[in-house]
């Protein structure tokens, strides 16, 4: 080998020891993990995509209409745009009709002017703003609590609070019905899990005389007013309950603030009972409020536990201005003008007394702003929901796992801006819809059989 060779070899040798630094050393060679199926990292092997692509087959083999994600062209209301097709629409919580009222827009347009679309950081670390602290007052002063606090999320408002507050030497006990963000919220806080049979409370009261002495501490959680049967609890027999037991008494108001009660208070109001003997109030921002979010009220201690450690405002960004003043003004609204309570519980008893007129099975529902149609088969619930969009109705069904398997329904969402001619076209074009499938015995067992023959 030559001698310029070798120089060569050297400098360079040399050259990617300064780059590489005076002490580096070749890389290991990296271990490879053995009998390891790579075909496991798609992600169409899991059980659920499996799940969601036999739906799909069956349903392009009957050959029926996707029912998820539809494209509208327009705001949730009584009416909505599917295709360039309007609808009257049962799908939407705009309750009280304030989604898109100009009041409420001009509020929040005013609000995007001052503070712009985002508060861009979590409130603990990138600062207040002054309308977070007059939603909080407002929402408090509601309840007749000691504080408040609002989440950018209501699924992520459950979840966290009863992450937060409970642990493996306590006890959850919830509704049968419980929405899954508290079944979520359970399970994260690694207390243990007790559910009691829906409004039940002699079964609430058996699972506490047989647990309670075990646990350290005890939450009860129900809902003001259940999303998928449109029934209420008895608030003051729990109160008795919580008290007897030692327990804090958790109330969802997601579907009841707007709806119950004579000024749209919620449950409380409904009932004629102290909200100060509820020791968590939750809600959210989606139905009556115009936007998005959740919030929590009660007392100054367990709100200055949430803030500092409730993993869904923590780390999460604070709520936006168009959305917090949205709320805010909306309450005002609402405060101000109790005719839209009114015109609400009056649509949902017309409602109901209409569809039990027709025969139709509206389960549990006390006639507020939920009123399901049960029709027991998931398949015959999908095709009903499309039926009733071609001849301009949109209601969404529900299905297993949401609800039993033998309870698939339509759901129905009443508003106040809905008129009573609406409610009945509704009515009666469900029902004759309806007879029809049961007539020709539409089902997932009929189905089935007509694919396999």
């Amino acid at each position: 080998m030559s001698k310029s060779k070798i120089d060569r070899e050297s400098i360079l040798n040399k050259t990617r020891s300064m780059a590489l630094g005076a002490s580096a050393k070749p890389a290991p060679k990296r271990a490879v993990a053995t009998n390891v199926d790579h075909s496991k990292t798609d992600f169409t092997t899991l059980d659920l995509y499996q799940q969601i692509r036999l739906q799909k087959e069956m349903a392009a083999k009957l050959n029926m209409r996707d029912p998820y994600f539809r494209l509208h062209d327009v705001r949730a209301g009584a009416t909505t745009v599917v295709g360039g097709k309007e609808l009257i629409n049962f799908a939407s919580y705009d309750y009280l009709g304030m989604n898109g009222l100009e009041e409420v827009q001009a509020a929040a347009k005013a609000a995007i002017d001052q503070f712009g679309t985002s508060v861009s950081g979590s409130r603990p670390t990138s600062g207040e703003r002054p309308f977070h602290a007059q939603l909080e007052k407002r929402l408090a002063d509601l309840y007749q609590s000691e504080a408040a606090l609002v989440f950018v999320s209501g699924h992520a408002t459950n979840v966290s609070t009863i992450g937060e507050l409970l642990g493996p030497s306590d006890m959850v006990v919830f509704d049968a019905y419980s929405h899954n963000s508290v079944t979520t919220g359970c399970k994260l806080s690694g207390a243990n899990r007790r559910a009691f049979k829906h409004n039940d409370f002699d079964d609430l009261e058996r699972i506490l005389l047989e647990n309670r002495a075990r646990h350290e501490r005890v939450m009860i959680v129900v809902e003001g007013l259940y999303s998928m049967d449109g029934d209420s609890p008895d608030l003051a027999r729990l109160v008795e309950i919580k008290e007897r037991f030692a327990c804090w008494l958790m109330v969802d108001e997601a579907h009841s603030l707007g709806v119950l009660g004579a000024t749209g208070k919620g449950i409380f109001e409904e009932q004629g009972v102290d909200p100060k003997k509820i020791d968590i109030w939750m809600g959210t921002m989606s139905k009556t409020m115009s936007g998005c979010g959740g919030y929590i009220c009660g007392s100054q201690p367990m709100i200055d536990i949430l803030k500092f450690f409730a993993s869904g405002f923590m780390y999460s960004v604070g709520l936006s201005a168009p959305l917090s003043i949205a709320g805010i003004k909306s309450l005002e609204i609402m405060a101000r003008e109790p005719w839209r309570v009114e015109k609400l519980q009056a649509n949902g008893r017309f409602f109901l007394q209409a569809a039990r007129n027709a025969g139709l099975d509206t389960g549990l529902s006390q006639g507020f702003c939920v009123v399901p149609i049960i029709v027991g088969d998931s398949l015959r619930a999908v095709e009903l929901s499309n039926r009733l969009m071609d001849r301009g109705i949109y209601a969404f069904p529900i299905t297993y796992p949401a609800v039993p398997m033998s309870e698939a329904r339509l759901r129905f969402f009443i508003s106040a801006t809905h008129s009573e001619e609406q409610l009945q076209q509704a009515v009666d074009i469900t029902a004759e819809e309806l007879r029809k499938l049961e007539e020709a015995n539409f089902s997932i067992s009929t189905s089935i059989s007509s694919l396999t023959s």
